[in-house]
């Protein structure tokens, strides 16, 4: 394998998981993924990413159990194409559902918190599609709720579930690597202007770059960093509808660890990672769903290929993560406390730059 991040031009994110599902459809599913007790799936939603989700089950030779779907049509052809057993005409039918175990919302950001109240109140474990809620209030609402009910909620960002990224956090806390000192990460996608009715600019929809991009750069820098940024400065462009279309973004925490973030939805850009620490920078190319690193050691500039995990499994090591919190993990449990330090990080960003959503006026 390669030793260098691709130079190839960066692909959109439907693309990529095509080119992922291809690349793994002949191999064997590895047998350390699902280790906890399997539960049964039912989604909400059945746009792009629960179709990625079902993809991703049938690699494993799994599927989902039940979808629900504002349009019945649509859930109707989603349950024909993946094998699904159960089609609810109503979130409330698939909550009542005693045979279900765990909810995978995907519906746009700002329904999230409605299906939330509802599944964790039934007392099903949820993961939830990033981002996982509008606003920390919210999170911090339905953190209470699972709490209160008994069940596990997780945030579905990749950049927590990914393995490439637990493998080099345990060499991080092992001390390999010396004190981390700073994180660059930049996130552009092109969106055009045209219809501003679309998902990313439409703030009836929870458009923006914020939480539809910088929550996976704000994710991967949190992750590496000792404690929740203290400090934070930054410029946000507006669109003309009202949510952030860029940002320059710098952060530091109390140990004086850096992180410097830009995004733009319209403007492309490498989804590039940079980590710098004492005795080397780690680089990483298309990070949402990364399966490979590269390491470059400070003392004579070699450079090291690390490769964990797979690219097209990104979908089933979050399902994985929930049903090992299911079963008692605390190191998968934690994973929401990531999620609710971004979040805070995001919410106090809009605050700065006057991004307010319709729910939230």
């Amino acid at each position: 394998m390669a030793d260098h991040i691709s130079a190839a031009a960066p692909r959109d994110a439907a693309e990529a998981a095509r080119a992922a599902f291809a690349a793994a459809a002949d191999k064997t599913f590895p047998k350390d993924i699902f280790t906890a007790p399997q539960l049964k799936w039912a989604v909400i939603g059945c746009g792009v990413i629960a179709n990625q989700m079902a993809e991703s089950l049938a690699l494993a030779g799994r599927r989902i159990y039940g979808v629900e779907n504002r349009t019945r049509e649509k859930a109707v052809a989603f349950a024909e194409r993946h094998g699904v057993e159960r089609v609810y005409d109503t979130p409330e039918e698939l909550y009542a559902d005693p045979e279900v175990d765990a909810v995978y919302i995907t519906t746009p950001h700002n329904t999230h918190i409605r299906y939330l109240r509802g599944a964790l109140s039934a007392g099903k474990h949820v993961l939830c599609e990033k981002s996982i809620t509008l606003n920390a209030a919210e999170l911090d609402e339905a953190r209470a709720l699972a709490d209160a009910h008994g069940v596990v909620l997780m945030d579905a960002t990749t950049i927590l579930h990914m393995p490439l990224y637990q493998e080099l956090r345990r060499r991080a806390a092992a001390g390999e690597f010396g004190r981390m000192n700073l994180a660059q990460l930049n996130f552009g996608s092109y969106k055009e202007y045209g219809d501003l009715t679309n998902r990313f600019y439409n703030p009836a929809l929870a458009g923006g770059a914020m939480l539809d991009i910088g929550v996976y750069a704000l994710s991967l820098m949190r992750l590496f960093m000792e404690s929740q940024p203290t400090e934070v400065v930054s410029l946000g462009n507006l669109a003309a509808t009202g949510v952030d279309e860029a940002a320059g973004i710098v952060c530091r925490n109390a140990e004086g660890q850096l992180g410097v973030v830009s995004l733009s939805l319209h403007s492309k850009q490498p989804k590039r990672a940079v980590i710098s620490f004492d005795r080397c920078y780690i680089e990483v190319g298309e990070y949402p769903r990364a399966d490979t690193a590269t390491i470059v050691w400070t003392a004579d500039g070699s450079r090291e290929t690390v490769s964990c995990g797979e690219e097209a499994y990104a979908l089933c090591y979050e399902m994985a993560d929930l049903e090992a919190a299911v079963a008692g993990s605390a190191e998968k449990r934690v994973l929401l406390d990531y999620a609710s330090d971004v979040m805070e990080l995001m919410t106090q960003l809009r605050a700065n730059w006057g991004v307010v959503y319709p729910e939230e006026r």
